[in-house]
């Protein structure tokens, strides 16, 4: 695997396996796509003109209202952090670790996720 083929998220751990989701053809730019991972409900947000770091996968799965909508979400910045507003109660998620900013006792689950040789993958353990 090539570095240009790949993209590896060093912030998270690095998980006991890959599993291939979807084509990065399936990805919308800039919005979100969920996929079934494992029982559970995964956003995927791609966003090729963010410095670093492209590929998000967090929960799809909004705390505050129980419903499956994170996906549906619009992706922007505050404070130079990348969020995902709920689309219910419009509460920002950071994607990076799927904290909530304006409730710190709410939190989404984040997985590893890469880009190799035009397929996605999301880790799991």
């Amino acid at each position: 695997m090539s570095q240009s083929n790949t993209q590896r998220i060093d912030s998270l751990e690095n998980p006991e396996a890959w599993q291939t989701v979807c084509g990065q053809q399936d990805l919308v730019s800039n919005s979100g796509v969920v996929v079934w991972l494992d029982g559970a409900q995964v956003a995927l947000f791609y966003l090729p003109g963010a410095e670093g770091r492209t590929l998000y996968a967090i929960d799809n799965h909004d705390p505050q209202s129980g419903a499956n909508v994170i996906g549906r979400g619009l992706v922007g910045s505050i404070k130079g952090d990348l969020v995902v507003a709920s689309p219910i109660y419009k509460q920002h998620f950071r994607l990076e670790d799927g904290s909530c900013l304006e409730y710190p006792q709410q939190r989404l689950r984040v997985w590893p996720v890469r880009l190799n040789s035009g397929v996605v993958e999301v880790g799991v353990a």
